[in-house]
């Protein structure tokens, strides 16, 4: 059997404190080294740490035990992830292939002194949160009133630590990745990250059941993970400033910056580089062409670097006539 035929290796990480962290950083040692084409299994908590079994989905998880509060305060992060080979500079794709959440999760709102709260004026409001009992089989999420809603479950943090020394927060997304928060990197999709240190270091967490584009209230439908198998492939030479992805929505280009305009700004010039290079031309055809089939939308306003990712849909583009 060739080598294209075997089946890929598939390896599982189960969240332990050996596994789990809630910072990046280049320091931090693997806790698995992989080959390219390997699958990784993981299995995560909720953002906040609660224990994965929970009696009752209606009320908080226990505590994960043993946590460093003060080492590790951001989401909780399964990894990091060595890829044998990777190198900085190179592209590191991962593919989607299953994604199940475990039974319970939550969301919550208000009381707290964010900028959109103010604005809003729920910011000295007390804060509320809504339990969800969730059902991977048939796809539900049901609340303590009996409503319920479809699931679509996606990792919020798919990422690598940045090229500087020391630790860095979980919360704001960047170039290598970390906390996009697309509701587009559903199952089925391919995610082009830009690596920036040597054998890549990739975590994931950040479960979210449900999400709509913004995430406004700051958590999405929050929950852990019993199941997200993902693949990893390194394109040596394809060489990206920022995340791209492909996704059942289309192909996606990322913008991230404090400002809301930059983002969009960027995540638009991206697609542009994309719809260039996917179809020959030069940019001013490409805006005029993105103008009629790019749709632009909030990733999320809460992670302090906002998101704004541009979606071309698969088959949009008119086919380039010859000459």
């Amino acid at each position: 059997m060739s080598a294209e035929a075997a089946a890929p290796r598939v390896h599982a990480i189960e969240p332990s404190l050996a596994t789990l962290h809630g910072h990046f950083s280049r320091e931090l040692p693997p806790v698995l080294t992989i080959a390219p084409g390997d699958r990784v299994r993981f299995r995560t908590l909720d953002v906040a740490w609660g224990a994965f079994e929970n009696p009752d989905p209606f009320s908080p998880a226990p505590p994960f035990p043993g946590r460093d509060a003060e080492r590790d305060p951001g989401h909780a992060m399964c990894g990091p992830v060595r890829i044998a080979g990777a190198r900085a500079g190179m592209t590191l794709e991962v593919r989607i292939h299953e994604l199940r959440t475990g039974r319970w999760g939550w969301t919550a709102a208000g009381g707290a002194p964010t900028p959109l709260n103010r604005r809003l004026g729920l910011a000295e409001q007390e804060r509320v949160r809504i339990h969800w009992a969730l059902d991977p089989d048939a796809g539900l999420a049901r609340n303590r009133a009996g409503e319920t809603l479809p699931i679509r479950p996606f990792l919020g943090i798919l990422g690598m630590p940045p090229d500087e020394p020391g630790r860095h927060p979980t919360s704001p997304p960047r170039t290598c990745g970390g906390n996009i928060d697309c509701k587009e990197l559903v199952t089925g999709s391919r995610l082009f990250l830009p690596i920036a240190v040597d054998g890549a270091l990739f975590s994931t967490g950040d479960g979210h059941a449900l999400q709509g584009d913004g995430e406004v209230a700051g958590p999405a439908l929050e929950c852990p993970m019993e199941r997200a198998e993902l693949e990893f492939v390194l394109h040596p030479e394809l060489r990206l400033a920022r995340p791209r992805a492909h996704t059942p929505a289309g192909w996606i280009t990322f913008g991230f910056d404090p400002d809301l305009d930059e983002a969009m700004a960027i995540a638009l010039s991206d697609m542009l580089d994309l719809i260039v290079e996917q179809r020959g031309g030069d940019r001013r055809e490409a805006i005029a062409l993105a103008s009629l089939v790019v749709d632009l939308r909030v990733t999320q306003v809460v992670n302090g670097v906002r998101g704004v990712h541009a979606v071309l849909a698969d088959g949009a583009l008119p086919a380039r006539l010859p000459g």
